[in-house]
């Protein structure tokens, strides 16, 4: 399926980076996206003339802590297995350290951190004609994935991120599932694709999830402090006769509803 099928897709991610350079430098050459602009205080990167990641420079900030609400992290959807493959490859020979691997029966994903401790993954997805249902909820799980397998999908190297890859969604953390599927759903209009174990999954035009929320580390949070690192706001592009606006979760995620590019 196509982000760009569904009325509501994920456009950019903005964060805010304690070493601006040393961030851009991973997006760049570990991740494999392009420095698209620059200022002082802010980079932006992506592919082609799409900003998929913005960073916002701040040297005074704290590092987030990993149990308050706030970004899970970042997932970056590329075209194809081969891609997927090739930068499993890459980031073996950078020897960068992957927090794990898995399949989910809708896609295959890798998982990582940059330098600042945000949440990363890198997947595929399958067919949506392949992906398994339980009713009316998209039947998501997590096995081990193969990694030799993937790996061996291609022999090409990996030149940085491919045409055609976007942010395909954004997992947050969250301090409570009822008010994030009341937030989701009722501010943001979408639709329930799954309640799982601490988690559920939201979507739209039928996508497996645009947005998640869960309180695995973050039960009961409270609104974040400011002056931290970490998510600062999330990009929604919409189809034309949308209505756009600026909201913010009960957490204090912004984000921003803007109309898809023409």
């Amino acid at each position: 399926m196509a982000m760009s099928d569904a009325p509501v897709e994920i456009g950019r991610v903005a964060l805010v980076a304690r070493d601006l350079e040393r961030l851009t430098a991973f997006y760049r050459d570990d991740i494999g996206l392009a420095e698209l602009a620059r200022d002082p205080e802010t980079v932006r990167l992506g592919v082609g003339d799409r900003t998929l990641i913005e960073l916002r420079g701040d040297k005074a900030a704290r590092i987030a802590d990993h149990r308050q609400a706030g970004l899970f992290h970042t997932a970056f959807l590329l075209p194809d297995r081969k891609d997927l493959g090739a930068w499993l490859r890459h980031a073996a020979e950078r020897g960068l350290r992957l927090d794990g691997a898995s399949d989910h029966g809708v896609s295959e994903a890798l998982y990582l951190r940059d330098p600042e401790g945000n949440g990363i993954e890198i997947y595929v997805d399958r067919e949506k004609a392949q992906w398994p249902w339980d009713g009316k909820e998209v039947g998501m799980f997590s096995i081990r994935l193969d990694l030799a397998d993937l790996m061996a999908a291609t022999n090409t190297p990996w030149a940085g991120a491919p045409d055609g890859s976007v942010v395909g969604h954004v997992h947050l953390q969250v301090g409570d599932l009822d008010r994030a599927e009341g937030f989701m759903t009722g501010d943001l209009g979408l639709d329930v694709m799954q309640r799982g174990p601490g988690a559920r999954f939201f979507s739209s035009g039928g996508y497996h999830h645009h947005l998640a929320g869960n309180i695995w580390n973050s039960q009961g949070a409270g609104p974040r402090a400011s002056g931290e690192t970490g998510l600062a706001e999330v990009q929604l592009l919409l189809d034309p006769g949308l209505a756009t606006s600026e909201l913010t979760d009960p957490w204090g995620t912004r984000f921003s509803l803007t109309r898809k590019p023409a």
